[in-house]
């Protein structure tokens, strides 16, 4: 029998804005891990916000994924592409990285990589992330007036 310490989960983190879902793997991701708690909770948070933000840590307490849950990982992403508003990926693990810089261009929202080091910035990122931002690059200086026409006409006389 398997020993549930040993056995792979996701867990939740809190602390993040309502259509942000925070998830850290840990232990040897099985496919009972992805079908009967990631999967519904990310289907429960799209119907509940539409759009999601999700930041996902694969750190030092994860052990690998079972060949049932990698694949289980890959249908629900593609599947639901157009559901996240935006991704950040956590992780050290270079094929980890690189696996998903491979999917990153099919990705409509806002995708970032980070090291596990960076964790506080992927936070910062994700919440940020899809929020409209104030851009002034093209505002008009109003402190200053424009010549009259009269002011460039030649002087009847």
């Amino acid at each position: 029998m398997e020993d549930a310490m040993s056995k792979g989960k996701f867990e939740f983190l809190d602390g993040y804005p309502a259509d942000v879902l925070a998830i850290e793997a840990v232990g040897e991701i099985g496919a009972d891990a992805y079908e009967h708690h990631l999967i519904p909770a990310l289907e429960a948070k799209i119907a509940a916000e539409g759009k999601i933000k999700l930041l996902y840590v694969i750190g030092d307490r994860f052990d690998g994924f079972s060949a049932k849950a990698a694949w289980d990982d890959a249908r629900f992403g593609l599947t639901h592409l157009g559901d996240f508003a935006a991704l950040a990926l956590v992780s050290d693990i270079e094929w980890v990285r690189l696996g998903v810089q491979v999917f990153a261009p099919m990705i409509p929202g806002a995708f970032a990589v980070f090291h596990v080091a960076e964790l506080d910035k992927a936070k910062a990122w994700i919440c940020e992330a899809g929020k409209p931002r104030e851009d002034h690059s093209h505002d008009t200086d109003a402190t200053h007036k424009l010549p009259t026409l009269e002011d460039k006409q030649p002087p009847m006389g």
